[in-house]
């Protein structure tokens, strides 16, 4: 699951410029949450989003917390910089769909990808580097865009 600060603008991204789409979600109420460590006592409602429409279709959980404690935004210029979970992998079969859906919504490529991956490994493949609202990385790996074709010819 991930911790969100604004859980309409995560949404929207996960929805809108990766393609997921949003599955019955669930409330976690009661004294469970502190019990199992997972909040200070503060109930949690479950967005849940699936990538596809099998069985064994990606699932991702996202969750904004209202408690007095405030969850901090990371900043993070590379994965290497802070220790733990530091990006997630998503595998898409349309890499030009979810880019040309990330500039309508305002979100950039980071740094200089997309870029195929590197010799030894699928030529094909490349992999696209996004920021979610709350600035983690956000893995988009899949066929070549458009552009790199060309650029492979």
């Amino acid at each position: 699951g991930v911790v969100v600060t604004d859980i309409e603008k995560s949404l929207e991204f996960y929805k809108e410029v990766v393609g997921f789409t949003e599955d019955d979600g669930f409330d976690v109420t009661g004294d469970f949450p502190k019990k199992v460590g997972l909040t200070d006592g503060t109930p949690l409602k479950i967005h849940v989003l699936t990538l596809g429409e099998d069985e064994t279709a990606t699932k991702l959980k996202l969750m904004q917390v209202s408690s007095s404690k405030p969850t901090r935004k990371i900043k993070q210029p590379y994965i290497h910089t802070l220790s733990g979970f530091s990006y997630l992998t998503i595998f898409v079969k349309d890499v030009d769909l979810v880019l040309s859906n990330a500039n309508k919504k305002g979100y950039k490529a980071y740094a200089n990808s997309p870029q195929t991956l590197p010799k030894g490994l699928p030529q094909n493949i490349c992999l696209l580097m996004l920021k979610d609202p709350d600035g983690n990385f956000v893995e988009i790996v899949g066929p070549n865009t458009k552009a790199l074709q060309g650029n492979s010819k």
